[in-house]
């Protein structure tokens, strides 16, 4: 069988995508270390000004800082490794489910997404769940909001694929300049504010649709504009928490 890294076309994207994360690991380390920066200048001037009042217990002493659970590190890269080979590997074909196509790599990866998360329930203490207060609850309620969400976005999506020909056209032109390349500028932008409304992950998936839906061109030659929509998405959607 011939490997991925063989094939120029997977290894390109494979090496664009190693470069945009790299470039949003460095957007992501100025930001954190401003954010960092203004906390501290904050947090120095209030602890002056409390320099004359009378000190108070703390109700909650720090105690020693412990991981636990390590054994679930080489899960959580397996999942990543599992959403990188599904966008990598093309096999052709799949299965129709309710009329829409689903993929062979995408069932492939949701197949090791749940298998891992049954193994890190059976090798992960429950007395460390158990002190995280984990309980499905939230998972429960966060799984209901975003089928909502999705259903909801799927006819938008299939709008922005018919690009200038669909009903948003006027915004798809926004988005492109006049040279037909995407404008990364706008596209950061226009992220961000929607981000700071909705959640990031569907609102990074419109702009992802918006600028090709295709990851292979999305890791290479328009890396860039991979970079604004995830920029874009990440550090505006906390506007409005």
């Amino acid at each position: 069988m011939r490997s991925w890294l063989a094939d120029p076309v997977a290894s390109g994207a494979a090496a664009g995508f190693v470069l945009a994360a790299v470039e949003l690991a460095l957007l992501g380390t100025a930001s954190g270390g401003l954010v960092l920066a203004i906390f501290f200048v904050l947090d120095s001037v209030l602890y002056r000004r409390e320099g004359g009042l009378p000190k108070i217990a703390d109700p909650t002493p720090d105690s020693r800082v412990r991981v636990r659970g390590l054994v679930n590190l080489p899960l959580l890269a397996g999942v990543i490794a599992a959403i990188l080979m599904s966008g990598m590997w093309k096999p052709g074909g799949g299965i129709t489910i309710a009329g829409v196509l689903v993929e062979w790599q995408n069932l492939l990866r949701d197949g090791i997404i749940l298998a891992l998360a049954f193994v890190s329930l059976a090798v992960s203490s429950r007395e460390y769940r158990a002190a995280n207060g984990f309980n499905w609850g939230p998972i429960l309620e966060v799984a209901k909001l975003f089928a909502a969400i999705f259903v909801c976005i799927v006819p938008v999506i299939a709008i922005l694929q018919a690009g200038l020909d669909g009903a948003f056209a006027p915004l798809v032109a926004l988005v492109t300049g006049a040279d037909g390349a995407p404008n990364d500028l706008v596209y950061f932008w226009l992220t961000g504010l929607l981000s700071s409304f909705l959640d990031n992950a569907p609102t990074y998936l419109v702009f992802f649709e918006m600028a090709g839906g295709d990851p292979q061109a999305l890791m290479t030659t328009l890396s860039s504009t991979l970079v604004a929509i995830s920029a874009g998405a990440v550090f505006m959607g906390a506007n409005t928490y």
